[in-house]
């Protein structure tokens, strides 16, 4: 990679990073629900003017069904989910869980779609299992005021991403990025309009609230999604895919800055454990084992 593409990912990591602040201050006002509608609400009115493009009309047309899952599964539903654990878990630990999304892609390929794993690979989902279970140790209480539904709540969200990246593997292979990003985002704000305005909240959110509700949607989504395409088409699947071991940082920066979180050793511990798992699952260890074999 380029100096220039580690610049893109590292701010990518910032702003996703940003992102589960941005739902831990706005979701208990909005409700997840409706917060949801406004990020992507807000990100399909800054894709608008991509629908001016014949080919990106004609793209949405022709691929307006399997536009529409992918939408639910790596929009609305997901989005949703990980607002509703934001509502009890620090912006640090939803972003933790958030981070095992390459387990579950890897896991949903080899039942789904019988992609074989590499030894190496196995390992990773088994370190990365025992990550998870450090972090969730103590936590899983499904009584009230307990964590146990928030943290069911973020590891569904990471399995519909699953499920999304293979979807669009099998029927969006040649769709630009384009063309699938503004599908998902007119499919999830359609999917999300009804009970978004069924479950409006009947006092109006304050200024900052409303702030972090479009913030969401302009940079944590609509520019965050032109980014990370970039540099996917720039650099590989797996050089982008390295963000998913900086958002974490960031999310545990800005919640301990502006919301005085802090962490446990244990959760410090299951963090690491959770990404050398999530780093041996997309093969970049042996990948920078290989390149030092190289140099030298």
């Amino acid at each position: 990679m380029q100096v220039a593409d580690l610049a893109k990912l590292f701010g990518l990591s910032a702003v996703w990073g940003a992102s589960f602040l941005f739902m831990r201050v706005a979701a208990p006002a909005f409700g997840p629900i409706p917060l949801m509608l406004i990020r992507v609400g807000t990100a399909l009115l800054c894709f608008a003017p991509f629908f001016m493009r014949a080919s990106v009309r004609a793209g949405l047309r022709v691929h307006a069904k399997h536009l529409a899952v992918v939408g639910l599964l790596s929009t609305a539903v997901p989005f949703s989910l990980i607002a509703f654990a934001t509502l009890s878990l620090e912006a640090g630990f939803t972003s933790l869980i958030n981070a095992t999304t390459p387990l579950f892609a890897a896991s949903v390929g080899a039942v789904w779609l019988k992609i074989p794993l590499k030894r190496i690979q196995l390992l990773g989902l088994f370190i990365g299992v025992l990550g998870v279970l450090i972090l969730v140790w103590g936590k899983l209480s499904f009584t009230a005021g307990g964590a146990g539904w928030a943290i069911a709540a973020g590891l569904l969200a990471t399995l519909s991403y699953g499920i999304s990246v293979h979807y669009s593997r099998r029927y969006l292979t040649d769709v630009p990025a384009l063309v699938t990003s503004a599908g998902s985002m007119v499919s999830g704000t359609l999917a999300l309009l009804p009970l978004g305005l069924a479950l409006w909240p009947e006092v109006n959110p304050s200024w900052l609230e409303w702030g972090c509700g479009v913030a969401l949607g302009v940079f944590c989504t609509a520019l965050a999604y032109v980014i990370f395409f970039d540099v996917i088409a720039r650099t590989g699947a797996t050089n982008a895919s390295t963000v998913t071991f900086m958002v974490p940082g960031f999310a545990i920066l800005w919640g301990a800055l502006f919301l005085g979180e802090t962490l446990s050793p244990r959760v410090v511990a299951g963090m690491l454990v959770t990404l050398a798992g999530t780093a041996f699952t997309l093969g970049i260890v042996p990948r920078l084992g290989r390149r030092r074999v190289k140099v030298a």
